[in-house]
């Protein structure tokens, strides 16, 4: 009977594992085929290097090229801004902190995750581009860096988490070894903790690369949203916040309708190739 009923769990996981598969190509196949037409009348090379996106002209005015660097640039700032924050937030939750406190502190982070991003683009609206105005002078403080503090602060929750989760256990697994040793706890962090955490490290990074190329709201509130090249006190617009304001003013089966789908297409490509890389660069590094 045991048996049996392992054999019935066993068909229902690799069907359901199976079926996500199946959902996922299915979806790329979708927009692959509303992608296609538009490629009749530019480029693919054309439709991604060229800066130009004009609906009311013909469809060669269709590229996204300042839209990509817009998209890389926000989540850049992102990164940059976050990855240090994070990083030290899990040592000091993992490593410095007393249980107590970071019982406390943890779920309240964890918490900040399930906040819906509209929120904190009301934030940014009404709290950063309002500094950016006051402190800098700036006629709209709508720009990159606003949109990149926005999703720092956005991205920060998944990092932290899962790096203190993999540090917690390091700590556990070494401390007893150092203590004994007599090597003092700054060392065995910098040496030990912070080492074998390389690649929950990595993953938080390819996790927060994901989630910041693929934010709409909070960044389309906060980041001006005009298609051209972006400065980090400029304005620009990212691939997501394209398609979130103009599908619905898009004809079906027009040419801007089919470039929308084409930048969604594009964007999942780069996704996949960005994914990709850390994966083969986590495999190569060794703890």
């Amino acid at each position: 009977m045991k048996r049996k009923e392992e054999k019935i769990f066993f068909v229902v996981v690799k069907s359901i594992a199976f079926l996500s598969v199946a959902i996922l190509c299915l979806i790329l196949l979708f927009i692959l085929k509303e992608s296609l037409p538009i490629f009749k009348n530019t480029s693919l090379f054309n439709f991604i290097l060229n800066n130009s996106w004009n609906v009311l002209e013909d469809s060669s005015n269709f590229s996204i090229f300042n839209f990509i660097v817009g998209t890389f640039y926000v989540t850049f700032v992102a990164v940059i801004i976050a990855m240090p924050i994070g990083v030290c937030c899990s040592i000091f939750l993992s490593n410095i902190a007393p249980s107590g406190v970071r019982k406390i502190l943890k779920p309240f982070i964890d918490m900040l995750s399930g906040i819906p991003s509209v929120v904190y683009g009301f934030i940014g609206l009404s709290v950063l581009v309002k500094f950016f105005e006051d402190k800098f002078s700036m006629s709209q403080g709508e720009c990159v860096l606003s949109a990149g503090i926005i999703l720092a602060i956005m991205i920060l929750p998944f990092i932290i988490s899962n790096c203190t989760d993999t540090m917690i256990k390091v700590y556990n697994k070494y401390y007893m070894y150092s203590k004994a040793l007599g090597v003092s706890k700054w060392y065995m962090l910098n040496n030990l903790v912070i080492r074998a955490s390389k690649k929950a490290i990595l993953a938080s990074t390819i996790l927060a690369v994901g989630r910041g190329m693929g934010e709409t709201m909070a960044v389309m509130m906060v980041m001006g949203n005009s298609p051209i090249f972006p400065k980090l006190l400029g304005k620009g617009e990212t691939i997501p916040s394209l398609i979130a304001l103009e599908m619905g003013s898009s004809q079906v089966g027009s040419m801007h309708y089919h470039a929308l789908f084409a930048s969604g297409f594009v964007l999942m490509i780069i996704l996949l190739i960005i994914n990709t890389l850390f994966y083969k660069i986590k495999k190569s590094i060794d703890i």
